[in-house]
């Protein structure tokens, strides 16, 4: 008999006899199941957050911040610097400059979940924002009316945050702002702010003529370099010249940093639990068949035959555990609604979990090298095992 037809035939017999041993089967099956549950679903908040960042971008934008500042936080911009800026080359006009000069701050509003104050991002917009974020749309209401103390909030904020809903009022500091309406813009980062006048934000926070950032649509994406070029050699600005698909990628590297570090050092530790899991299963098996085994190669099935059943059989767990995990943490998260703080700028984000394709595949292999590193000793003593002393054995 070749050897991969006795690999195949040991291999169906060993998978044929797991329901005579259930109760350890289940033990590394579930403990495999966990490692991959957690593990999918917090890399799946780092997935949702950055897409969410990266969602927020387009190619065909750029973001204009001070030289030297990395967000809007940090950046600063004279009201003069604005008219010079729209004078770039290679900025869209359509009877007007397609820039939006803006105004950055957080103010606090109660999160729903938990009702304490978090950190919500209020940007103060120009009346060409929406020609400037075509994506950017009124879903709920109406649009604010410039002048006057309306914001629109992003589908989001209002969601998870209290008080944003059309024709509510929020307070920050002395001032006291109308929601009149929610937009939506493809699911982004920008669903978590409130809008408002850029001026009247100015005088509400005693910010002047100054603005912390432009956001500029380019005449094609093509255009970038020309813009940049001009506007960063130009003697009477200092500013720098990003994408807004750079900027916001750039956004998502340190708190993604976080998550993924997190999640992959919870599921080292658990993966270490489900190995020995594995093994004691494993070795449970070989040992509940130690006469079928030695049975096996007195009959002239050869060690290696059996050493790639015992490995294929905890393969065989493995995956059926990765499998269960992956499906248990897409069911039970994908699309989950959430938000954290963003490290960079201070402020919420919202976004969902994204249990992706690629994380499921990640979590299978997880657990098939567990089940790999958990098969292989059993399977190495069993190969050993010597034929005339485990015939004796009980």
């Amino acid at each position: 008999m070749g050897s991969l037809s006795q690999i195949a035939n040991v291999t169906m017999l060993n998978v044929r006899t797991i329901p005579r041993r259930l109760g350890s089967s289940l033990v590394a099956i579930i403990g495999i199941a966990g490692v991959v549950v957690v593990l999918v679903t917090v890399l799946s908040i780092a997935s949702g957050f950055e897409a969410s960042m990266k969602g927020a971008g387009s190619p065909d934008r750029v973001m204009i911040l001070r030289s030297g500042a990395d967000n809007e936080m940090s950046s600063g911009l004279a009201g003069p610097d604005i008219e010079v800026i729209k004078q770039a080359p290679g900025l869209k006009r359509d009877g007007q400059t397609l820039a939006s000069p803006e105004l950055y701050v957080v103010i606090d509003v109660p999160k729903r979940s938990t009702n304490t104050s978090a950190n919500v991002p209020l940007r103060g917009i120009s009346d060409v924002a929406l020609r400037v974020r075509d994506d950017a749309r009124i879903v709920r209401g109406r649009m604010l009316t410039f002048g006057t103390n309306e914001v629109v909030a992003g589908a989001a904020a209002a969601r998870q945050f209290v008080g944003l809903e059309p024709g509510a009022t929020i307070r920050s500091g002395t001032q006291t702002w109308m929601v009149t309406g929610i937009f939506e813009d493809g699911g982004s980062v920008a669903e978590t702010e409130i809008w408002c006048d850029a001026r009247v934000l100015q005088g509400a926070y005693a910010r002047g003529n100054s603005y912390q950032s432009v956001l500029a649509r380019l005449e094609s994406a093509d255009a970038f370099t020309e813009a940049k070029d001009w506007l960063t050699a130009n003697p009477q600005l200092k500013v720098s010249v990003r994408r807004e698909t750079d900027y916001y990628a750039a956004q998502s590297t340190t708190l993604t940093g976080i998550i993924r570090g997190v999640g992959f050092g919870i599921a080292a530790l658990m993966a270490i639990g489900a190995v020995f899991g594995a093994i004691l299963t494993m070795y449970t098996s070989v040992a509940t068949r130690t006469r079928e085994i030695a049975t096996l190669r007195a009959l002239g099935f050869n060690s290696i035959a059996v050493l790639v059943s015992v490995v294929g059989e905890s393969l065989l767990l493995a995956a059926i555990g990765g499998l269960t995990g992956g499906l248990i943490a897409y069911a039970g998260f994908n699309g989950y609604q959430t938000s954290t703080i963003n490290f960079q700028t201070f402020s919420q984000v919202a976004f969902a979990f994204r249990v992706t394709p690629s994380l499921l595949a990640m979590g299978l292999t997880w657990a098939l090298i567990m089940g790999l590193i958990g098969g292989l000793p059993p399977a190495v003593r069993a190969a050993r095992l010597p034929i005339a002393q485990a015939l004796r054995e009980l």
